[in-house]
């Protein structure tokens, strides 16, 4: 029987701010963490963070380094925060990840193997940058995957649309939060 798991990704407050709420996104979110733990499915947290400093940001490194600039996405910054709105409780796993993908520069998969889980449900902030840096890992690394559509945002809608229903059924099922909800035990 698969052991699954849902990671919420790069739902900290900054980026949620740079991003808004997406028509309602963060209940959306809200939903499928509730479902989760309805379901007794593990929660993990995925977030960008880096040491003072930045030390993990290469100049050439057109992604993080606005962030090594301005001094974002460390323990000091007040936005590097899980947004309230679904933060972890007790018991929820947090992972800091260095890069795009929640496995890169992170122990997301050594703490996954050693809860046997081999199924994720993705969702987060951006589908066009974590989301899909994740599945695509996660795909080569023998994950069944989900993505919640409506449990992602993009800053681009269209990006949205053709990764959901064009680039992400090749890997995963895309289901929106209530399709997945309903599939769960009560």
């Amino acid at each position: 029987m698969a052991h699954s798991a849902l990671l919420v990704m790069d739902v900290q407050r900054s980026i949620v701010d740079r991003f808004g709420n997406g028509g309602g996104y963060l209940a959306r979110l809200r939903e499928a963490v509730g479902a989760a733990r309805a379901a007794d499915l593990p929660l993990v947290y995925v977030v960008v963070g880096f040491r003072p400093g930045h030390p993990e940001i290469s100049a050439r490194n057109k992604t993080f380094g606005a962030a090594a600039r301005s001094g974002a996405f460390t323990a000091e910054d007040p936005g590097n925060e899980i947004h309230p709105d679904v933060a972890p409780r007790p018991g929820d796993i947090v992972v800091t990840k260095r890069r795009v993908s929640a496995f890169a520069g992170s122990d997301l998969e050594m703490v996954l193997r050693a809860g046997e889980i081999d199924t994720l449900v993705l969702t987060g902030i951006a589908t066009s940058g974590v989301v899909l840096s994740t599945l695509r890992q996660a795909a080569d690394l023998d994950f069944g995957l989900t993505v919640l559509a409506d449990g992602c945002l993009d800053a681009d809608p269209e990006v949205h649309r053709v990764l959901t229903e064009k680039v992400f059924p090749r890997q995963a099922d895309v289901l929106s939060v209530a399709e997945w909800a309903s599939t769960l035990p009560v």
